[in-house]
């Protein structure tokens, strides 16, 4: 996979949620930690049942989160867009991945932050992970909302109004 030039990681940094509240300092240290990997429509980024050794965060494109229902069918249960994460649910509590993640579009570009370096990080930068964590909670609660209302559509669809 190619790597794109420190110069551009830094770039997408400096717009990205992430580095909100981070200096250029900070975001220049950030981009030193990461990798950057290109994948096509539908290739997998990660595979559920794995264990989530690595944070992806998009840069170009979209990534689909998947997720095998009861009887064995796959459902998108959330698309990530330019600037999200992915993949922090299994990266932070170190269970198996519960979904698999896709590239959507046909050039689907990623910054990876590894687990290893993600715990140098953490001991040289506090400050840098620090504002991972906050996007990880942002990211977690904006799966929440839109998984909740997706409930709430479909009892409503289901039961009626007021009947679930």
């Amino acid at each position: 996979m190619p790597g794109i030039p420190h110069v551009e990681i830094t770039q997408f940094l400096k717009q990205h949620h992430l580095a909100q509240s981070l200096t250029m300092s900070e975001i220049q240290t950030l981009a030193e930690y990461v990798t950057h990997a290109h994948f096509h429509a539908d290739q997998v980024i990660a595979e559920w049942g794995s264990l989530g050794e690595a944070l992806f965060f998009c840069v170009k494109g979209e990534m689909a989160i998947i997720h095998h229902t009861a009887d064995g069918d796959e459902v998108e249960v959330v698309r990530v867009q330019e600037g999200e994460m992915a993949g922090e649910m299994s990266f932070f509590d170190r269970q198996p991945r519960s979904a698999r993640i896709i590239a959507k579009s046909d050039d689907t570009q990623v910054l990876v932050l590894t687990r290893a370096r993600y715990q140098r990080l953490k001991v040289e930068k506090p400050y840098i992970t620090v504002n991972i964590l906050e996007q990880a909670i942002i990211s977690l609660d904006h799966l929440f909302r839109n998984l909740s209302q997706g409930y709430t559509d479909f009892s409503t669809y289901i039961y009626g109004k007021g009947k679930h």
